[in-house]
């Protein structure tokens, strides 16, 4: 389980310095900052879908499952960015403890979506089948072909 909780949150750490990084990638003043975070936005919701839908018809659910499989999908879907981001300079003036208190604030944020999304998880996991729970296992959080290809958890050579 702990496994499974690092790689959520690695997840979504990397998907925030992704977005970091485009906001910081792109050319100032080409386009207005709110229609490249609704860009980025709906072209993650849409990654965010097809994977989905793919791993729902690899997983070839019974219709007893398919509410299972709803209540899941509305617990994990990612919500949207809301708000300004920090401002960078400003954080960066700050002491060192006050920048660590305030990454910690931001970490114990991620962890309590985290824990929501593992008991939806547990909850739709425990409706699977055998063969189910393979496929998804294989298929999911970086397990098998369905995640970060040679990333962390692979061994090389």
């Amino acid at each position: 389980m702990n496994v499974l909780r690092k790689s959520i949150l690695i997840g979504f750490t990397v998907l925030g310095m992704a977005a970091a990084h485009a906001q910081d990638a792109a050319p100032a003043g080409h386009h207005d900052a709110g229609a490249r975070k609704e860009h980025m936005q709906a072209k993650m919701a849409d990654m965010f879908a097809k994977r989905q839908a793919r791993l729902h018809d690899q997983l070839k659910l019974s219709t007893q499952q398919e509410s299972a499989w709803a209540n899941y999908q509305a617990a994990i879907k990612p919500a949207p960015m809301s708000g300004t981001p920090p401002d960078r300079k400003a954080f960066a003036k700050l002491p060192a403890p006050e920048r660590m208190a305030k990454m910690l604030d931001f970490s114990k944020q991620r962890q309590v979506k985290m824990e929501a999304h593992l008991t939806a998880l547990t909850a739709f996991y425990g409706q699977l089948s055998t063969e189910q729970k393979a496929t998804f296992d294989a298929r999911s959080f970086g397990g098998g072909h369905g995640g970060h290809r040679g990333g962390w958890g692979h061994r090389h050579g």
